[in-house]
């Protein structure tokens, strides 16, 4: 294994460097004076089930890298995102991690993952002592536990804790006034799922005592048949289930649990179902779920914050459009050269296709 040792900084100076803007990035943390540009590494799933993770990460900072760009770069220096899919898998995101740094000569590491790949990215930075900011993982250990802690790494995530403690409450209050008092969870199987859920049960029991869980189910991360799952909730008959599952793993088992009616027969807490990404896909979203969201364009209700939601979804179309068409250029180009004519109209198709 290569370590490739950097100059660091004090913790105070990253500080400083990171600012209070949106994007924690804005200034490197280590600077090639003869580097034209600044190379931004992010590790992310692309592919696979959970996919729209790493595509909404994508277009976000997207979004950031133009504006900065536009705007003459960082002291002069462009911005260049190298954005690599370790496709879910905690091994591979350690070594595309480490490759971004090594290989690739990132200065810094978006770490886009979810918390399963997490904790091994971190390692990484702990190992090669290059600036990480954590974007996307919520499992609160990750810098929480003081064994985790290094200077050099940072989150800009919510941590599922926040989404318990409110989430608790607002559950607990619920219980109350509909006497909701048998409980099933269902979370995925790692760090975040267990977390999660472990803190959410804590503050639901703190604000409604007398709650109590009566059934646990904890599917495997990216598993594709919840049939088990589902009948484990259905013969325990809970009055209520809490959920964390995410992604496309909270959207197939929502469609498959749809087959056996099991969110009429019960109150449905789940956390993540206000991702855009989820309600977009979910085939048919059962009615009355309690769910929560980092930014929702109809909240609160002005003319100004649905202008914003326009916007922002008006520039993620462009920007996925364009990598949609680039995605095909260099396909294109790798088979060979093509007449001008027919690369305008593989284009075209691309460009629908990313409509679609």
């Amino acid at each position: 294994m290569t370590r490739t040792r950097k100059p660091g900084v004090s913790r105070r100076a990253t500080l400083a460097m990171m600012g209070a803007g949106a994007v924690t990035f804005a200034t490197p943390w280590v600077a090639r004076a003869q580097a034209k540009t600044i190379k931004v590494g992010m590790p992310t799933i692309l592919s696979g089930r959970v996919a729209q993770l790493g595509t909404s990460s994508r277009n976000a900072v997207m979004l950031e890298v133009e504006k900065v760009n536009a705007a003459g770069g960082l002291a002069g220096r462009q911005i260049e995102m190298v954005i690599r899919d370790p496709e879910g898998q905690p091994q591979e995101a350690a070594r595309v991690a480490r490759e971004l740094v090594n290989t690739d000569g990132c200065e810094l590491l978006i770490d886009a993952e979810a918390s399963s790949g997490a904790f091994a990215v971190h390692e990484v930075a702990r190992d090669l002592g290059v600036l990480c900011i954590h974007t996307n993982p919520e499992t609160s250990a990750l810098t929480a536990d003081p064994k985790q802690h290094i200077p050099n790494a940072f989150r800009t995530a919510r941590q599922g804790v926040h989404d318990s403690i409110v989430g608790g409450s607002y559950a607990a209050a619920i219980s109350k006034a509909k006497g909701l008092k048998k409980w099933a969870t269902c979370a995925p199987d790692y760090a975040y799922g267990r977390d999660t859920t472990g803190e959410f049960t804590t503050y639901l029991k703190r604000f409604a005592p007398d709650v109590e869980i009566i059934s646990e189910s904890r599917p495997k991360l990216f598993q594709p048949d919840y049939t088990e799952v589902v009948t484990k909730i259905l013969q325990a008959k809970p009055q209520a289930l809490y959920s964390c599952l995410w992604g496309g793993d909270l959207t197939s088992y929502i469609d498959q649990a749809n087959i056996y009616a099991l969110f009429s027969q019960m109150e449905v807490f789940a956390v993540n179902m206000a991702d855009y990404t989820a309600l977009t896909v979910v085939k048919n979203l059962p009615k009355g779920i309690h769910s929560g969201n980092r930014y929702i364009k109809t909240y609160p209700a002005t003319a100004g914050e649905r202008r914003l939601g326009r916007r922002l979804q008006g520039e993620v179309q462009r920007i996925s459009h364009q990598l949609v068409v680039g995605e095909c250029n260099r396909d294109h180009a790798a088979r060979g050269s093509v007449e001008e004519g027919e690369l305008r109209r593989r284009q075209e198709d691309c460009g629908e296709r990313c409509a679609a």
